[in-house]
């Protein structure tokens, strides 16, 4: 395995290239380290390099490391991303748990997060998950539903509304993995034309983070490149 050292600043140093290609600074692009299926000896390893926010894609997994790595008397203090699928039954601990919440794609799922956000506590931050590929195996909501599901988000009291995440379909060509990249932005400019205030773009991971940097991604989601490939993937984080 990479020492997580160099393997953090190998992908902030991709991360930096990219901004320099697209004439932005680096500063404007935050990495998400996916640490689903890593334990906590490797978030505790990256987190001691200086990461701080965390992205998991289900509930439990959340749950354990959370309840773990945030626990008196020494809580790391970790920003967590929940970035998976979300059923109704499970949105309660994610909602205590997490800041931000990437895959938003029904009412249902938005209003129980917003109802079981803790009192006291900052608005969930979240993201629309966007299909915008349009693969029918894929979650996320077509672009053409974004307005209606955008609008309903914006006024729920327990939530802040920051922007839309996709994962598109996988392209190996630089100039074609650019293209879902573009439309998401696109989107993205259009809500905020219609009275929205959208500031983030989550999109890109391992394979493909300069192409969505030039696209204007906010926020990177990156697994394989910082912690090592897995037992079986079927899409590199």
């Amino acid at each position: 395995m990479t020492a997580p050292d160099h393997a953090l600043n190998t992908v902030r140093a991709r991360i930096e290239a990219a901004c320099r290609e697209a004439g932005r600074n680096p500063d404007s692009v935050r990495l998400l380290a996916v640490s689903k299926t890593r334990d906590v000896r490797e978030i505790r390893a990256l987190h001691a390099c200086g990461q701080i926010a965390f992205g998991e894609n289900y509930v439990p997994e959340l749950v354990e490391k959370h309840d773990t790595l945030e626990a008196p008397p020494a809580p790391l203090g970790l920003e967590w991303h929940f970035i998976g699928a979300l059923q109704s039954n499970k949105t309660r601990a994610v909602a205590e748990r997490a800041a931000w919440v990437h895959t938003v794609d029904r009412e249902r799922i938005a209003r129980r997060l917003s109802d079981q956000r803790p009192e006291g506590t900052p608005p969930l931050q979240v993201c629309l998950q966007i299909n915008i590929s349009e693969e029918p195996q894929k979650a996320g909501i077509a672009p053409r539903e974004a307005e209606a599901l955008a609008a309903i988000v914006a006024e729920l009291p327990g939530l802040e509304l920051r922007g839309l995440m996709a994962i598109p379909a996988t392209e190996v060509d630089p100039q074609r993995q650019r293209e879902p990249f573009a439309r998401l932005r696109e989107l993205r400019d259009t809500l905020n034309a219609r009275g929205h205030s959208l500031d983030t773009l989550s999109m890109g991971m391992s394979g493909d983070l300069e192409a969505a940097i030039l696209e204007g991604a906010t926020l990177v989601r990156i697994g394989t490149a910082l912690f090592g490939p897995r037992p079986t993937q079927k899409e590199s984080a």
